[in-house]
């Protein structure tokens, strides 16, 4: 028996019911939604990226109100803000410090995904939509970057850019298009200023909700990867799950609380975070003739850069081997001409690597980092879900790759050096091989059975 969502009739909620589906769209995506009763602390993430994105929209409305996409005057609108406009510099620091917090939050949302197994079957397009919103998160970040016009926004933008000149044959006619200018200029400025105010917020905001309505249309995950919906009770709700509203609603209060006083405490006390979320060098106005000692992006990009960087001509030499020990391996294990698709596209990659830089290379290693988590659900071949159930060396193997990741985040807010480099280039082949080896180590091990009902302990 399938759950009827009653409506209002009468007043002037029914009013409007009979127009538009307010009470019946409330009662299916929150006040009865079902989730899993055995949500932990893992679950606070996904309403608090809800949370800091609604800041940023409201906080950055308000800053624009005073900021001026102009080269000569971006920077001192910008100090205008922060010390003449009535609290301008607590919404500045609101927005500055909710994009570190941003992606605190994504990332930890997506290391939940990635514990319990959220990516897998019938969750894959949830998990895309989740991707597809953290690539365009980066997108914003980058274009928002360069507003406040000081010299390591300026800088920032100028190197970035420029990686696009490394694609062969339609690269510096592209980064070109990118700038509007031969150098960052006002153009470049006021053409990123569009984009991270109109574009890619609302492309943002269309994928949030195209998110929250595939995850509400599949149902939540939980720590132990069991599918509530597989035992219903007469009325067709599920054993198992609990109405979002109130019981979720409150536990996320709860979060939302404790989120909220790190966060005062950050913006009050510490906001430029020792120089991790507010650099000194973009505290002084863009020189275009003054290049600063280290160029170096936000916290939240550094892992990527890392490997950027870390991708030399030797470094390119090894990707080529391993390219071509990989596509032998599909050649081993092809049984039909229809699977030689990948053999010859091993061979194409390895000479395409022998004709052209390693700058490019380093771009494409940076993208595939990102574009890897797009394929996570049909890499991972493990026959349950969540990470309490698979074998003890699958959690060692989180465990690299997680301290990997940090590793390569920490090495890119470093100067390079002959032993980070190479420690990044360790990282790096960590990182890819954790994604390229799943489809094989995910099915090793002895598995634990995950019980037919959730495990939950009132507290």
């Amino acid at each position: 028996m399938a759950i009827e969502h009653e409506v209002e009739t009468t007043g002037l909620v029914g009013w409007i019911d009979r127009r538009f589906p307010l009470t019946s769209t409330w009662k299916k995506h929150v006040s009865e939604y079902y989730a899993p009763k055995n949500f932990n602390f893992w679950y606070f993430f996904g309403s608090l990226a809800l949370l800091v994105l609604v800041n940023q929209i409201v906080t950055g409305i308000f800053l624009t109100m005073n900021y001026k996409p102009d080269a000569t005057l971006a920077f001192s609108s910008v100090e205008y803000i922060m010390r003449e406009v009535p609290w301008g510099w607590l919404i500045r620091y609101m927005h500055s410090t909710g994009a570190s917090m941003f992606f605190v939050v994504v990332y930890l949302h997506m290391f939940r995904g990635l514990l319990y197994g959220s990516y897998r079957k019938p969750r894959e397009l949830v998990w895309v939509f989740g991707c597809a919103i953290f690539l365009c998160l980066m997108a914003e970040a980058f274009f928002g970057y360069l507003l406040p016009w000081g010299q390591m926004s300026f800088w920032g933008a100028q190197v970035i850019v420029n990686l696009f000149s490394a694609i062969p044959f339609i690269g510096p006619d592209l980064s070109l298009w990118i700038r509007g200018d031969y150098v960052v200029s006002d153009v470049t400025l006021n053409r990123f200023f569009a984009f991270h105010v109109i574009a890619i917020p609302l492309v943002l905001i269309g994928l949030v909700v195209a998110h929250l309505v595939a995850l509400h249309e599949v149902g939540s995950n939980n720590p132990d990867g069991i599918e509530i919906k597989a035992k219903k009770d007469p009325d067709g709700i599920p054993l198992d799950g609990i109405p979002f509203h109130p019981y979720y609603s409150v536990h996320d209060f709860m979060g939302v609380t404790v989120f909220l006083i790190i966060f005062a405490a950050i913006i009050f006390f510490a906001p430029e975070m020792g120089g991790y979320f507010l650099e000194a060098n973009n505290f002084i106005p863009a020189n275009p003739l003054q290049t600063p000692q280290e160029i170096a992006p936000v916290w939240y990009f550094t892992a990527f850069y890392a490997m950027l960087r870390a991708t030399t001509d030797p470094f390119k030499i090894v990707l080529m081997i391993i390219v071509a020990l990989l596509g032998l391996f599909a050649l081993v294990r092809a049984r039909g001409k229809w699977k030689l698709g990948l053999p010859v596209l091993a061979v194409l990659v390895v000479l395409a690597m022998a004709f052209t830089e390693s700058k490019f290379w380093g771009v494409v290693v940076m993208g595939g980092a990102v574009i890897s988590l797009f394929f996570l659900p049909w890499l991972d071949r493990s026959p349950v879900k969540s990470i309490r159930y698979r074998p003890f060396f699958h959690k060692v193997f989180y465990g690299i790759f997680v301290l990997a990741f940090l590793t390569l985040g920490f090495l890119g807010t470093k100067p390079p050096s002959p032993a980070s480099t190479l420690i990044a280039q360790i990282c790096a082949l960590i990182y890819f091989a954790f994604f390229l080896g799943m489809p094989v180590w995910t099915r090793l091990g002895t598995f634990k059975q995950p019980p037919e009902r959730v495990r939950f302990k009132p507290h």
